[in-house]
């Protein structure tokens, strides 16, 4: 079974922002045009996002709302008690998406994925997703979720191209969610980036994001401050020829920004 709605592009990530920044942030984003917005119980910024969609002069039906259950918080009835305390703090009445943050913790695909079903049910939530999944486990999940899996929310950048996980939710009609998708910055310093962003007159940071875009069923989910949140939503005018999308994919190297001793993939 497979969903056809495609999540806007490019959502907006609000890992690390917290308090009255984070509201400005995500009230900037929204005006600026972004329709996508990226929470978590772990990130503490709830209640902050909430305000954000009180404030921005944007209809809350336009918006695509995603928060994630923390991995403490996966056992069945867990998930189900905490994902009402998330909308209570986020001020709705369902979330959009609701993800599986890490496959770590109290995650038990048996009693977890049920529970994920059930909030979609009693429509806790409007779709169903996943976070951190190794290709196995994003199998296992689509294997034992009645629900249609809409998207995978991964690490996700040129250094890190996760081109088998990607491949696997295209093949599923999953949807994948790039967060990091800038590398934390870090791709500033690309020369290969900076050459294109010099043909482009822009920048190395807007020429990952439109790379992303560029990809099939990936939405990347930047966090800015400032004229970067608009800075960013412009890369999606961006439009990469074919030599230079290739000169990206070759800059896969396998590195991590976001790497726990207890990740799946560590394990």
């Amino acid at each position: 079974m497979s969903i056809h709605i495609q999540l806007p592009q490019p959502g907006f990530g609000t890992s690390g922002h917290d308090g009255e920044s984070c509201t400005d942030a995500v009230v900037t984003a929204l005006e600026t045009g972004y329709r996508h917005v990226d929470t978590a119980q772990m990130y503490d910024n709830e209640r902050a996002v909430g305000r954000a969609l009180e404030q921005a002069d944007v209809d809350r039906d336009e918006i695509f709302l995603a928060t994630k259950v923390h991995p403490s918080n996966l056992a069945g009835e867990d998930v189900l008690e905490t994902t009402r305390e998330s909308l209570d703090r986020l001020g709705v009445e369902t979330v959009d998406l609701l993800y599986v943050h890490w496959p770590t913790g109290a995650y038990d695909p048996a009693d977890t994925l049920p529970a994920f079903d059930e909030a979609r049910t009693q429509g806790l939530t409007r779709h169903v997703g996943v976070s951190n999944f190794t290709p196995d486990l994003l199998r296992e999940a689509v294997d034992t979720l009645e629900s249609p899996l809409l998207a995978h929310q991964i690490e996700l950048h040129p250094w890190l191209q996760q081109d088998e996980l990607v491949s696997l939710a295209r093949e599923r009609e999953i949807q994948t969610v790039a967060y990091c998708p800038i590398a934390r910055g870090e791709l500033a310093e690309s020369e290969t980036l900076q050459e294109i962003a010099a043909a482009h007159d822009s920048d190395p940071i807007q020429i990952a994001l439109a790379w992303h875009c560029q990809r099939d069923d990936v939405v990347p989910i930047p966090k800015a401050t400032g004229d970067h949140i608009r800075e960013n939503y412009a890369a999606r005018e961006i439009d990469l020829g074919e030599d230079e999308f290739s000169e990206i994919s070759e800059l896969d190297r396998g590195e991590r920004v976001v790497d726990p001793d207890e990740a799946p993939w560590n394990r």
